[in-house]
């Protein structure tokens, strides 16, 4: 006879963790299985962990905003001590250049219907607040070997200005902020399997049942959740979920890069957050008085779908480094470019439509925050609640599928419809299709 728990979540990422730890308030006993050797190990490691609410959607921005508060209060949410320290949330404030590239007319719109505090900048504030930033337009985003040479070409056109988020920033160290939940899980009695890979979930009568592991060793649970990062899609084959499901995730490699900051100017501590557009890329602080700079996935940027979550290419390219430092060098001109790439290359775990699943599934028991498409670390602690509150709904014996669970945030009181993130809606056409880390 295996061991048993009430639930028994794939994955110790972030959003497992925060999973865990909020069913685990709520009475269950909870096991998450990592393959990796702690919390955190995973895609989260290289997650940007940018915190932001620039969303084109009511419940993008209304979930991202809620997350601010989370971040902010980081040690009280936790309700215990780490011996590795906390996490830091870095206040820096986010920049959404005013461009083509992001509808930012619906971003400002719904920041005034969810009362999200905003600046408005013309070209002379945005002067003022970076001197080191060019204030002309690129559009549209184009690689610097564009056959047409227009990645090259000067502009005689301004920006239109920029929206400023002074409650965004990003999270200096993702993994601790895993470790930190982990900790907080395991004070209400959660607990943790690491190096650990799950080989099959076992289900008999159209209920799960629980998993087996490689070794063959077998856990029970009648809730198992899947929150397993880019091998989500391996997972929900496993569990035999996917052909109820509209939408489905598959795992896309992604590099970020790190540049110095000008001479002279002191990014890390005077710089921000910013979304840009126009040229196709985000940037943010990073130590070491450097720039972390990655792609908002223009059209013009090839996308490299992984079949094999355990089997890609780990180095940074030439041809990736390139995009992304030059195009930041049009924003930044005073920009140092070092001749060896220096950064990471990791998986996304992107959806359809680049929006997250979190959601049950037609087997009972099985559930999914899945999908997430490089851009939920932010909303981690929200999400672990908003799927506690899911899961313990279902199993008490909501119908979900035919009446939505609607929860109300922790801090904002926001209601929101959970049913936004089913696996059975339609392609969303109002998502961006894109990440913003």
């Amino acid at each position: 006879m295996g061991k048993k728990y009430d639930a028994i979540i794939i994955g110790a990422g972030i959003i497992g963790c925060t999973t865990a730890f909020e069913l685990a308030k709520k009475g269950y006993k909870t096991l998450n299985i990592d393959k990796q050797p702690t919390a955190g190990a995973g895609s989260t490691v290289n997650s940007c962990a940018i915190v932001r609410a620039h969303y084109s959607t009511y419940d993008g921005v209304a979930l991202a905003y809620e997350n601010f508060f989370y971040w902010a209060n980081w040690a009280d949410y936790l309700e215990t001590i780490d011996e590795r320290g906390l996490s830091r949330f870095m206040n820096t404030g986010t920049i959404l250049l005013k461009t083509k590239g992001h509808n930012w007319k619906i971003v400002r719109d719904l920041y005034e219907k969810l009362n999200v505090p905003y600046e408005e900048w013309d070209i002379d504030t945005l002067k003022k607040k970076m001197p080191i930033y060019s204030t002309k337009s690129y559009y549209p985003p184009a690689p610097p070997e564009d056959e047409d040479n227009l990645f090259w070409q000067d502009s005689d056109k301004d920006l239109d200005g920029a929206i400023f988020t002074p409650g965004s920033g990003y999270v200096n160290d993702p993994q601790l902020s895993s470790h930190n939940v982990q900790m907080a899980a395991e004070a209400y009695g959660g607990e943790f399997l690491f190096n650990r890979e799950v080989a099959a979930v076992r289900r008999q009568n159209g209920q799960v049942l629980g998993v087996t592991l490689t070794g063959g060793e077998q856990i029970d649970a009648p809730v198992v959740v899947n929150i397993a990062g880019p091998h989500s899609f391996v997972i929900n084959r496993m569990a035999g979920v996917e052909g109820d499901m509209n939408i489905k995730t598959r795992a896309l490699r992604h590099e970020v890069h790190h540049v110095p900051s000008p001479a002279g100017f002191d990014f890390l501590h005077n710089g921000y957050h910013t979304s840009d557009g126009d040229t196709g890329v985000y940037f943010r602080p990073e130590t070491g008085n450097s720039i972390l700079v990655g792609s908002e996935d223009p059209a013009c940027d090839p996308r490299e779908w992984i079949d094999d979550p355990d089997n890609y290419n780990t180095q940074l390219t030439t041809a990736r480094w390139q995009a992304q430092v030059y195009r930041l060098a049009r924003r930044i001109p005073g920009l140092p470019i070092p001749n060896r790439p220096k950064g990471v290359a990791d998986l996304y775990d992107v959806s359809d439509d680049w929006l997250p699943i979190y959601d049950k599934s037609n087997l009972k028991g099985f559930y999914m925050a899945i999908g997430t498409s490089g851009h939920e670390f932010k909303n981690a602690p929200g999400v672990g609640f908003m799927m506690a509150e899911l899961i313990d709904a279902c199993e008490k014996g909501h119908d979900h599928d035919n009446d939505p669970v609607q929860i109300v945030t922790r801090y904002k009181k926001f209601k929101l419809n959970v049913g936004f993130y089913s696996r059975r809606r339609k392609i969303n056409p109002d998502s961006s299709f894109s990440v913003n880390g």
